[in-house]
């Protein structure tokens, strides 16, 4: 650290040091002050100028330390000085001295801070650089915020001095005035039936109300500079405009039409979107007809001496097409519009914060929906398209077996369909970047399901990168790079399966101002964008690409803006939001992983229980896996539970509801489950933690009364 950093840091150490070794903090209490307040009145009617300039001087260097007290000087700045000199004082006193704060954090760790973590301050950075001036004006308002936490971090970012300094100024200027007022009514006490006096009642309801107050200002301002510029229509032709017609917004219309809502639902594409095209529906549909060729082949474990099977790989995909025209009819044009919703099959685009233009209409509403999705990632290797590629979108139009199958990426598709079609005869070989397969579990999870992969004969590369691919005459090859060198893979098809990013593109974000970060649309708790009339759900925005994540964001969609005020929204919950990976075994989680509760610091008990002693899964030949359940240390609160084994995916509902509803593992092990079913697991996991929880002391005295009972 340079010389004059060090010089600076030390006269600040010092300033805090002489605070609190000197006590001098007694001096700034409210008690010392009314104690006082006879002899500060005498002396400031006879120097009110050196009055205030003492109170201000003390005012700045407790705001520039960030020293506790300044809440109570704002208070006695009202008593002393009244409310327009006080406001005036006390507004000027608190900006100049945050703003040396400000200024010192800046000298001494900016430049620190941002060389060390500067690629991960990127994001906030920019939004710095563009809204800094909003932010700071926001926290300013809400007092919740600490002022002195405020100033030190702001001087960490991009930000300008001058523009903190004004912003501040203006933005602590409600709060200021709010304080001294209440102070201004605190010096008229001088006995106990004065507390109950009109005026301070008001003073401290108008305290209570600020925070609420400010919260609305807030929102207020974000609305104006988000719409300004858009001329608003005097009517609208509906109350809602969806545009996108897969899980989330199917069931944001739904929604909208059972409460009489006038709701119009656009799609260019195919009715129920990924998950009954691409996705859900026909990826269980193969993962069925693989399971049961698999079960035949394990015909010996079942006491069966001899069965096989044989199959057309087309008629496997054939009837993976059956199932989806079976279930299409639930999401049909025709279904939605018997429910009253109005369907237009096209290409929508925004042309502002309340309105769309599709096939040459333009349509209004007071709110749109955007639920335009995801589209599987293809990540721009070399040679890629030379070679061609399958990805969970076109994998459906498969008719013929795909050989030498390589599955790039060892996520929960790229496992469920390795899996799907090393059972239907192909040769796969996956490979996984990371140092094992599905990363979102735990390791115990992961590595029982790679084992199962390999024992099925599934070859597992994890720590291998594709670098390039490559034809050899009518061969492919894949250069895959790992930590011991460079392999070549000769391969048939390749499926890129690495992840799924949102659908932003074509549907007129930039030009109405929604943001869009990190690839997915950005928005608040409410769901809300920066265009605050429109929201977004589903794949297109959130993190959690599930079907059943979608439907949940879309009741909150369709409640937060059908029934939009100033007093109450709701704030999406995803903490007890379950997922299942659809492999054999099933993996399946709600909550909070090891993993997870490691990286947030939560000290968690585990409790696990092995399924290879449960008498369905015995039964059944599949007394394989595990139930793991996380709660805090002596505790039934559950924070998160993971299901390996047969039928993962329906029984992690119980742990749902039960962290849902706030039951705890006693509340599960004192519920009567039939026997035998695999969610006695639930029920024996529950057990084991009870058991390990016993209270031994009591359980000694109940032996001993037990010994007394036998004589």
């Amino acid at each position: 650290m340079k010389p004059s950093r060090i010089a600076v840091a030390l006269l600040v150490l010092a300033g805090i040091a002489a605070f609190f070794v000197l006590d001098l903090g007694q001096y700034l209490s409210f008690e010392f002050l009314r104690e006082q307040q006879a002899a500060i009145d005498r002396f400031y009617r006879e120097n009110p100028a050196t009055t205030i300039g003492a109170y201000f001087a003390v005012y700045v260097l407790v705001t520039a330390l960030s020293l506790p007290g300044a809440a109570v000087m704002t208070l006695a700045g009202g008593a002393l000085f009244g409310l327009v000199v006080g406001t005036v004082v006390v507004s000027f006193a608190s900006t100049i001295g945050a703003t040396l704060a400000f200024l010192v954090a800046r000298f001494l760790f900016r430049d620190t801070v941002q060389r060390r973590f500067g690629r991960h301050l990127k994001a906030i950075n920019a939004g710095i650089e563009r809204d800094g001036a909003l932010y700071l004006f926001f926290l300013r308002l809400v007092p919740a915020f600490p002022f002195f936490v405020i100033n030190l971090v702001m001087g960490l970012t991009p930000m300008k001095t001058l523009t903190f300094f004004l912003v501040s100024q203006v933005g602590m200027l409600p709060g200021t005035i709010v304080y001294v007022n209440a102070g201004t009514q605190l010096a008229q006490i001088e006995a106990p039936g004065d507390i109950l006096s009109p005026g301070l009642i008001g003073a401290f309801a108008l305290l209570g109300a600020f925070p609420l107050l400010a919260r609305w200002i807030q929102r207020a301002i974000q609305r104006r500079k988000a719409l300004r510029g858009w001329p608003r229509p005097k009517r609208f032709d509906r109350n809602l405009i969806v545009i996108g017609a897969g899980s989330a917004g199917l069931v944001t219309s739904y929604i909208a039409a059972a409460v009489r809502a006038k709701v119009t639902l656009i799609e260019k594409g195919d009715m129920g979107g990924d998950c009954l095209n691409t996705g859900c529906v026909p990826s269980k549909a193969l993962i069925r007809s693989a399971g049961y060729l698999h079960a035949i082949s394990r015909h010996e474990a079942f006491g069966v001496r001899h069965a096989e099977a044989t199959f057309d790989f087309a008629e496997v995909m054939e009837r993976v097409q059956r199932v989806i025209a079976t279930i299409e009819p639930h999401d049909s044009v025709e279904r939605y519009e018997g429910l009253g919703v109005e369907v237009i099959q096209g290409e929508a685009r925004l042309t502002g914060p309340w309105s769309v233009e599709v096939e040459g209409r333009t349509l209004t509403a007071r709110h749109i929906v955007l639920a335009t999705g995801a589209r599987p990632s293809v990540p721009p290797i070399p040679g890629l398209d030379e070679v061609g590629y399958l990805t969970s979108d076109t994998i459906w139009e498969l008719r013929e077996n795909p050989g030498r199958l390589l599955v790039l990426g060892g996520g929960p598709i790229g496992c469920e369909l390795s899996q799907a079609f090393h059972r239907l005869g192909a040769e796969v070989t996956l490979v996984e970047m990371a140092d094992r397969i599905l990363g979102i579990e735990d390791e115990d999870a992961s590595d029982h399901l790679r084992r199962q992969f390999e024992a099925e004969g599934i070859r597992v590369l994890t720590g291998h990168r594709a670098v390039a691919f490559e034809r050899e005459g009518d061969a492919k090859v894949a250069l895959l790079e790992a930590e011991e060198g460079t392999t070549r893979l000769s391969f048939d098809r390749v499926l890129v399966a690495v992840g799924r990013q949102a659908r932003t593109e074509g549907i007129g974000l930039e030009q109405v101002g929604v943001r869009v970060e990190e690839g997915r649309i950005w928005r608040d708790p409410f769901l809300r964008t920066s265009v605050p009339t429109i929201h977004a759900v589903g794949d297109c925005a959130t993190r959690h690409q599930f079907t059943h994540a979608a439907s949940h964001e879309a009741w909150h969609a369709a409640v937060n803006t059908l029934f939009a005020n100033p007093f109450k929204r709701f704030r999406v919950d995803y903490s007890a939001l379950p997922h299942s990976t659809y492999t054999e075994p099933e993996v399946a989680r709600v909550g909070l992983s090891e993993a997870e509760a490691r990286e947030r610091g939560i000290e968690v008990e585990v409790t696990k229980y092995d399924l290879s002693g449960q008498d369905r899964a015995i039964t059944e030949e599949g007394a394989v896996g595990f139930v793991k359940v996380l709660t805090r240390p002596g505790k039934d609160r559950i924070l998160g539970a993971t299901i390996v084994g047969e039928h993962a995916g329906e029984m992690i509902t119980e742990f749902t509801l039960a962290m849902k509803h706030g039951i705890g593992l006693n509340g599960i092990l004192g519920t009567i489950h039939p026997y035998p079913t695999l969610m006695e697991a639930n029920k024996a996991v529950a057990g084991a933690w009870k058991r390990a929880n016993a209270p031994e002391g009591v359980l000694r005295l109940v032996e001993r009364w037990h010994r007394w009972r036998a004589g």
